[in-house]
């Protein structure tokens, strides 16, 4: 029987990037990334898409009550936000010096460390 190894899509936003967020409710936004779902390309921004959840009385919180928390965005909707120019940039691929693909900001040119 053949292994199938599915390959990981490569993403234009990192865990730990500041995105702008350019559709949906929340357009205009800007936050930090917490976590990046690469199976569904879905991130959780911080601030972001803020939904209440309910949250029954357990152990661990025996208050329980109404919790608000991040939900996820997909990352179409996001654009990074150049860390040089403060401003929201498309992103590229291109080879660095030590041979590695590295992201660059397609408005200057700047690699983009993360």
């Amino acid at each position: 029987m053949k292994k199938v190894i599915k390959k990981q899509a490569k993403l234009h936003v990192k865990t730990g990037d500041t995105v702008k967020v350019i559709a949906g409710d929340d357009k205009g936004k800007t936050g930090k990334i917490l976590a990046v779902d690469t199976q569904k390309q879905r991130a959780f921004v911080e601030g972001i898409n803020i939904v209440t959840k309910h949250v029954k009385p357990t152990a661990a919180k025996p208050q329980g009550g109404i919790e608000k928390k991040e939900a996820s965005v997909h990352i179409s909707n996001l654009m990074l936000i150049d860390p040089k120019t403060g401003e929201a940039t498309r992103t590229g691929r291109k080879q660095g010096e030590n041979g590695k693909l590295v992201r660059y900001s397609k408005k200057t040119g700047e690699v983009i460390n993360g």
